[in-house]
């Protein structure tokens, strides 16, 4: 009897040590996996290596997982308000509960009720949920479908339906090389969301709202490009033909075919420099044609002055395309083009109908922003000219940027005409720095005084061949 207990807690004791023995194999092997999953980045949150590991693609690389909260935070409150509201409801009958026992509520007052106060709120939060997008897979190669990050920022479905990419209809790679084509908004959109969305809500295939200021006020604001309308531009009621080109450039054009109901004046009269309300400020005096007919033609008091003359000499048949930035009704593009120079000439409507007033002269007007990047190719332009827009008010950084998109689509050999560019006297040498660092060849540079702070500079400079 003392044999058997003897081995039985002898063998007790052996498999007691194989489990502790065992226990620590299984400690040690586990410290050891931890080891190498924190030496492989499963610890810090190492997506490229998730994706090593299972071979997943990221689907939601790119998406706006902010925006896709923001959208389902709107319709958790609408459920909880109008939970609250119920509940209100409930409470209220049961205080008056003797009242509406007297009363008896009818069946249309009890089916308006629900209609305006239950279902409405639930549709509305419903439609609102039926909304929101996720990536999927899908594609002319079954790629991945990257869903478009602002998708579930905007509730207006016309901007929802713009900004989806549109997939090729024939399932080919279409002429640009792409499988979709991703139509564009200004990354600023976002922060001007309930103008954006005032802008795009309009009946389809009916007349667009006259609202051409609010598309301005988001294109200067950064929501540049604005999104494409399907919507029918509205005229003037009583437009009349333009001027033929042999008038044209030099007469004022006729009221009757600019629509001035965002404007103060009510014609281009009323524009004269002599009109304290004429609503603009910039380009006082554009609007007189005696005026400007003495621009870069006659010589002036200004040592900074240059006439066309001069400039075009200077590159004799060379100069036939250009762009004049600034803010104008387009003098400077119709005197270059009796040389047989065609200029585009940017403009924003800053108070005046300035964009009308450059067409109905016979010329183009672009309707660009200092935001956005010239629509034009590398090396194509022969001369840029500016005036009376960039002045000692810009940013340096925002300058910068700027001269370097002028310096791209500017061709080898072209001309840079800074115009009358004036800042105070403190910044000119951060000014000219920011000008000069382009090593450009220069033809003109002049300095004058324009007030006892601030300065005149103008500049004729040329872009090197940069052959390499």
């Amino acid at each position: 009897m003392g044999r058997l207990c003897f081995r039985k807690c002898r063998v007790g004791r052996i498999m007691g040590s194989l489990q502790i023995v065992l226990g620590g194999l299984v400690i040690i092997v586990s410290l050891l996996s931890l080891i190498r999953f924190y030496s492989a980045g499963f610890f810090t949150r190492n997506e490229d290596i998730c994706r090593q590991f299972y071979g997943q693609k990221d689907d939601y690389d790119g998406f706006d997982i902010k925006a896709l909260s923001d959208r389902v935070g709107e319709v958790l409150d609408r459920m909880e308000s109008l939970q609250e509201k119920l509940e209100l409801k409930v409470k209220e009958m049961e205080k008056h509960k003797e009242v509406m026992d007297r009363n008896n509520i009818t069946r249309l007052e009890y089916k308006k009720y629900l209609e305006e106060e239950v279902i409405r709120p639930l549709d509305g939060a419903h439609i609102a949920l039926r909304q929101i997008r996720l990536p999927k897979v899908k594609g002319i190669r079954n790629s991945t479908m990257k869903e478009e990050p602002l998708i579930n920022t905007f509730v207006i479905e016309e901007i929802r339906k713009y900004i989806t990419p549109k997939e090729n209809r024939t399932g080919k790679i279409n002429i640009y090389g792409t499988e979709r084509i991703h139509n564009t908004i200004g990354h600023a959109c976002v922060l001007y969301k309930k103008e954006l969305e005032e802008y795009m809500g309009y009946d389809i295939g009916s007349y667009c709202n006259d609202d051409w200021n609010l598309a301005q006020k988001l294109m200067v604001n950064g929501c540049d490009p604005l999104p494409r309308r399907r919507c029918l531009t509205r005229a003037s009621k009583v437009y009349q033909k333009p001027y033929p080109i042999n008038e044209s450039l030099w007469r004022l054009p006729d009221g009757r075919n600019v629509r001035w109901s965002n404007y103060q004046c009510r014609n281009f009269e009323c524009l004269s420099s002599k009109n304290p309300k004429r609503g603009y400020s910039k380009c006082v005096g554009c609007f007189e044609m005696e005026k400007e007919k003495l621009k870069w033609v006659t010589n002036s008091s200004l040592p900074v002055d240059l006439l066309i003359n001069d400039v075009l000499t200077i590159k004799p048949g060379e100069i036939r395309i250009g762009l004049d930035f600034g803010v104008g009704t387009g003098t400077f593009a119709a005197r270059m083009r009796e040389h047989n120079v065609t200029i585009v000439s940017t403009a924003l409507n800053l108070g005046a109908p300035f964009n009308e007033m450059i067409a109905l002269r016979g010329l183009i007007p672009l309707y660009v922003t200092l935001n956005q990047r010239l629509p034009f190719f590398d090396n194509t332009m022969d001369l840029i000219h500016t005036s009376g827009f960039m002045d000692g008010w810009i940013d340096l950084l925002l300058l910068d940027f700027i001269l370097y998109d002028w310096d791209r689509v500017l061709r080898p050999g072209g001309l840079l005409w800074i115009d009358r560019f004036f800042c105070s006297r403190k910044d000119l040498d951060d000014y000219m720095y920011t000008f000069l660092q382009f090593r450009y060849k220069k033809h003109k540079w002049a300095i004058a005084p324009k007030s006892k702070d601030e300065v005149y500079l103008s500049a004729l400079l040329e872009k090197p061949s940069r052959a390499i």
